[in-house]
């Protein structure tokens, strides 16, 4: 089975979502002080670029 962009662009929004909730969830759970706050951000960051992943799925 050959992978395509539009295959490999599916996997990267899905492991980018899946890392950008872990690191919301480990801001929010397991560091409480300021340094939650950069985990929290990050994995904002990370949510932003899977929807970005996401829309770009068929246009390339």
């Amino acid at each position: 089975m050959g992978m395509n962009k539009n295959t490999i662009l599916g996997w990267a929004t899905l492991i980018m979502i899946l890392m950008g909730l872990l690191l919301i969830g480990l801001g929010f759970f397991r560091y409480r002080d300021v340094s939650g706050w950069g985990f929290a951000a990050t994995g904002v960051g990370f949510l932003a670029n899977a929807w970005v992943f996401s829309s770009l799925k068929g246009r390339l």
